[in-house]
């Protein structure tokens, strides 16, 4: 079953750079896709992407804390694929900052619910502008975790920030659905990403010891379930927040 998008549409996809990100970039671009990919720093995995796959991936700096830049950014994507139309929004950058929230600095406590939460909303809005003008449906998925329904010790601005975008993917679908555009969530597990960096190897095992199919999630993983929410295939699913976890939460 492939999960390709329509042919010669384009998706933006924010934190590209490693980890999911880069997972998902791979997978659409050898599908055939097309990929407006936006981190905040140039990575040597994205110079192989550009030289693997030409101007079917377009890479743009951005700081995703900065939602003042967003629509510009979004914008200039939108001109390297003139006359293609955006299918569609993958929101995955995002930040973690451990810490006891009673010593956690509150510019930390910002960051976390600007980068994850509210810049994730405005990238959307941008990317809207252009889907409702081409009047062609499209596809939403919001990278979330299982931290924002279950919660981790030591993560609670970030668990407040992935339930703050399950509640926006819910409203968002009911708000455009009429318009053929879905909106989902992708709950992955644990992976060993640099957001899980703050787990040491002992709670990583532990994590893998109460997982039913017995490992953390991988990348690959939450990338297929993804890959499918955005193609056409997927066009009767919407409003959900769909757990990859590998029984972990069951």
């Amino acid at each position: 079953m492939s999960a390709a998008l329509p042919s010669g549409s384009w998706i933006l996809l924010s934190g590209c750079s490693r980890g999911l990100g880069l997972t998902l970039a791979r997978q659409v671009l050898t599908e055939g896709g097309q990929v407006a990919g936006l981190s905040s720093k140039p990575h040597a995995n994205l110079q192989e992407l550009q030289h693997q796959h030409g101007s079917r991936f377009y890479w743009q700096a951005l700081d995703i804390s900065d939602s003042g830049t967003i629509d510009q950014v979004v914008n200039r994507a939108a001109q390297h694929f003139a006359g293609a139309p955006l299918w569609g929004v993958i929101n995955n950058a995002a930040i973690s900052i451990d810490g006891v929230l009673a010593t956690l600095p509150v510019v930390d406590i910002e960051r976390v619910l600007q980068v994850n939460l509210t810049s994730a909303i405005v990238l959307v809005r941008s990317a809207l502008r252009l889907m409702l003008k081409q009047r062609q449906g499209g596809r939403i998925v919001n990278i979330s975790s299982i931290t924002g329904s279950r919660g981790y010790s030591g993560l609670s601005s970030y668990a407040a920030s992935k339930a703050g975008l399950d509640g926006f993917t819910r409203a968002l679908a009911r708000e455009v659905g009429r318009l053929g555009i879905t909106v989902n969530s992708v709950a992955p597990g644990y992976m060993r990403t640099a957001l899980s960096q703050g787990l040491n190897e002992s709670q990583l095992q532990q994590i893998v010891r109460r997982t039913p199919l017995g490992r953390l999630c991988s990348t690959e993983d939450a990338a297929h379930l993804v890959q499918f929410l955005m193609s056409e295939q997927a066009a009767f699913i919407t409003g959900q927040v769909i757990t990859v976890d590998g029984g972990l939460t069951c």
